[in-house]
This record gives C-alpha cells, structure tokens and sequence, in this order.
C-alpha cells in the first residue's frame, strides 16, 4: 500500500511538473522600482569580456589577448504607456552612466592597463590610449527602450564623441565615423536585446536580428537563436547561440590609414558561440548571462595602397550581471567588538 502511495506521488509529480514546463513564461523587465518615497532606484551591470585573437600576416602570428571590465548604473526617469491596437506597451526613458572600468591589453607581449579604480596604468603602457580609457568615466546616456525593450534612440553622442576625442583631430575624426546609431545602441543595450517577445514555454525557440554598423570598418548582422530551456531554482535559463556575418565597407574611408577590401569574410564559429541567460522572475530582470563569440575568416587589409591578407581567429566570452547595489560600492568592515574585560 504504501509502495502505490509513492508510485502514484510520484507520478502526480512528474505530471504537476509537466503542466508546469508547459505553461507559458510572461517575460517582463522591471526597470521601475522605487523606494518609500516613490522615487525611481537605480540598479547596476558588470560587464566583463574578454577577447583572444590570434592574426596571421604573411606567415606570422601576432596575439592581442585583452579583458575590459564595466561598470554602469541605470537609472529609470519617466514610464509611458503606449497604446497599440487593443493593447499597449510601456515605453521606459532610462539614464546609462559608466561609473568605472578596467582594461587590461597585451598586445605580443606589451601590456595596457588601466583602473578607474586607483587611475594608474601600468608600465610599459600607451598613455594616449590610457587617457581614452579615463575619458569614458562618467560618461552618460539617456535611451529610450520602445515595444520588447528594444533601444529606439540613444541621446548623449555628440558630447561622448567630443569627450573622447579633445584635443586629438584624428580621434575625433575616427570616432565621428565610427560611433555610429547602431554602435550606440549596441553599446547601451546589454541585455534587451537578448530578452524574449511575449510569453514563452519550456522547449521554445526563436531569433532576433540585429544589424550594426561600423561606418568604415564595415557592418555586422547578429542573430541571436533563443532557447527557453528550463528553470532551475526559480529561475529561467535560456540558451543563446550568436551568429555573426560581417561585410565590408563598399566605399573608401576617408582619414584612416587602413581600408578592408570588399570580399573580405569573417563569420562565427558555431560550436564557440554559444551561451546562456538567467533570467529572474521576482526581479523581472536578467540576472546574469554569458554569450561566447567565436569568429574566423580572411580578411585583405589595404595598406598604403598595398594588399595584405590576414587570417583571424578570435574567441570572445563576455558575462553580464545584474544587482541592486553599485558593484563599486565598498562592502561595509566588520565591527570587531571589544575584548570582555579580564
């Protein structure tokens, strides 16, 4: 008898717990939470990536190894209800600001470091490319997320440009061309653009596209293929697997020494691009992910007029997280009491 009771639990088990894989997940992202006064709170992403690549030019290998961490604060400032149809979805204004970061290159051997945390670099380093890396400090954006959170404008370019490049024409001419609407949209949408549209069950799959260009280093189109593939403690995993396909810039940079060559390749390596996102639903947000970029190709760099063919190789893993609280916010000491008295 008591041997039923369990075969019959368990099997209510399996089947409660089918029900629930198969009832759809109504993904939201909560940027609007407030305090007792009804005021908007922050909240706060770490970003780290890093990046090996490996450049073969006529027989030799050259290695850039190179790990960025950023910090941003998110401040929500205005929630509008849109209507569309019989329905409507919220549009959010919300403010990025880059509270720190650090970057650590080397380049066959020669390093780069920076920290917002104590402003020194290390020796050895670029100090042109040192002081780049302190202007993005403080740096701000307000974006506008539209229907599915997707970043409909980015306000802040001008200034950022004007930032980076003082006092350095070429850089401010670079960056003029490069810093483009789809590069800064990227740049403020770490998450969302991972995030599903509309209601999900367990066993689901889907993608989303999206197109960047790089002005005269040339365009990427991203597809992102989603998989909603389970929970685990409360929480929901998805499954992400990047492709990239890049083309090259049709028309001829003005102010770079360098120009990629129409017919140039460069595509992602399937079983090197694939990552995962937890998404927490008390929270209504991503906690965390990690997206894994593996990209190979031929690419014919014009130099001074002069063809060069160069191999890449290059494997990318960034991880992103998610908190209430400043990753740069100093934890608190411990207060050691006082020794009893003898």
């Amino acid at each position: 008898m008591l041997r039923t009771r369990f075969v019959v639990a368990a099997l209510l088990g399996v089947t409660i717990a089918a029900l629930v894989g198969a009832q759809d997940r109504k993904f939201e992202l909560n940027f609007g939470a407030k305090d007792k006064d009804g005021k908007y709170t922050p909240y706060y992403q770490e970003v780290t990536t890093e990046v090996t690549q490996i450049i073969k030019v006529q027989g030799q290998d050259l290695t850039q190894k190179q790990k960025s961490v950023f910090w941003y604060q998110w401040t929500p400032i205005k929630e509008e209800k849109v209507p569309e149809g019989k329905e409507e979805f919220t549009k959010w204004t919300v403010k990025q600001k880059i509270e720190g970061l650090e970057m650590n290159i080397d380049i066959s051997g020669n390093p780069i470091n920076y920290s917002s945390k104590n402003e020194t670099s290390g020796a050895a380093g670029n100090p042109g490319l040192v002081e780049f890396f302190k202007s993005l400090k403080d740096s701000e954006f307000t974006a506008t997320l539209g229907k599915n959170y997707k970043v409909e404008k980015v306000e802040g370019k001008d200034d950022f440009v004007k930032k980076l490049g003082a006092g350095n024409q070429q850089m401010d001419a670079l960056l003029k061309k490069v810093m483009t609407d789809d590069a800064l949209k990227e740049m403020v949408d770490p998450t969302a653009k991972l995030f599903p549209d509309g209601a999900k069950k367990v066993g689901d799959s889907w993608e989303k596209k999206t197109n960047l260009n790089l002005g005269p280093i040339g365009s990427y189109e991203l597809t992102y293929k989603l998989k909603y593939a389970g929970v685990d403690k409360d929480k929901d995993k998805l499954e992400v697997e990047t492709v990239i396909v890049y083309t090259a810039p049709k028309e001829n940079p003005e102010g770079l020494l360098f120009r990629i060559k129409e017919g140039s390749k460069l595509t992602s390596d399937p079983a090197k691009s694939k990552g995962t996102v937890i998404y927490d639903p008390k929270a209504k947000r991503i906690e965390s992910a990690e997206i894994n970029i593996g990209l190979k190709g031929d690419l014919v760099v014009v130099i001074g007029g002069t063809d060069t063919r160069v191999e890449l190789t290059q494997e990318q893993k960034t991880v992103i997280k998610t908190q209430d609280k400043s990753y740069l916010e100093k934890p608190v000491a411990p207060v050691t009491p006082p020794a009893p008295p003898k």
